[in-house]
């Protein structure tokens, strides 16, 4: 993979430069069995991205009244325990994240013969992956999605993606016609040396979603990012396409 060139240089790049990965994927091979790492190593100059606009502040609730002490309030019985929402299995074929304007198709990933995750095809901005062998956005567990932060043409898909916020919604159309709805719950930066496994890919009882891509300084020498950024998100709602 040629390293990324500033501008001005005589360096040039051919079509057979492809994306390889800084670690070993491997899925669990149980429930709490190994977790898996999955680095995309960036192969264009990092990008200079901005944060999207920050919505208007929400005003602050209003207090709510005193009760009055003479009041007798009933004590009410506490909600019945139910299952979380979950979908049946059912492939990914577009997200969309509207607080970073990302609407983009899905390709499959695999582990390949070198025992790592395939990468999405580096000539296509704006593209995401899921890892096939795993669960589908919207099964109970956790579905992985990656994409990349830049390519060698520029800005890519999951440019933006650390600016998500938790509450954001995340929509993945899915090919039996339903929509999935996710909510952020949070946005994480991890090293790389140090990646939570277990935290990230360990298998939930409930419907989750990790969407991952590089963050961080890029180190031009190892010709990577030193950083991953996760976000970490949960089924809200499906409805029909």
């Amino acid at each position: 993979m040629a390293a990324p060139q500033s501008p001005g240089s005589s360096s040039s790049r051919t079509a057979s430069d492809t994306v390889t990965l800084g670690r070993a994927l491997l899925w669990p091979a149980a429930a709490a069995g190994l977790g898996m790492l999955l680095i995309y190593n960036s192969i264009g100059s990092p990008a200079d991205d901005k944060p999207p606009a920050p919505p208007a502040a929400a005003a602050p609730a209003a207090p709510a009244p005193a009760s009055s002490p003479a009041a007798v309030v009933p004590k009410q019985a506490a909600p019945s325990p139910s299952l979380s929402p979950a979908l049946p299995r059912s492939l990914p074929t577009r997200l969309k994240i509207p607080a970073i304007v990302v609407d983009a198709p899905f390709t499959p990933l695999s582990i390949g013969a070198s025992g790592r995750l395939d990468a999405p095809p580096p000539n296509d901005r704006n593209l995401v992956g899921w890892f096939k062998d795993g669960v589908t956005p919207g099964e109970r567990g956790a579905a992985i999605v990656a994409g990349h932060v830049d390519t060698m043409t520029g800005p890519a898909v999951f440019l933006q993606l650390r600016f998500l916020r938790p509450g954001s919604t995340v929509d993945i159309t899915r090919a039996d016609g339903t929509v999935a709805s996710f909510k952020v719950d949070s946005v994480e930066k991890f090293s790389k040396a140090k990646f939570p496994d277990k935290r990230v890919y360990a298998d939930t009882p409930d419907a989750q979603l990790r969407l991952i891509t590089c963050g961080g300084t890029y180190n031009k020498k190892a010709k990577d990012y030193e950083d991953n950024v996760v976000v970490f998100a949960h089924l809200d709602s499906a409805r029909k396409g």
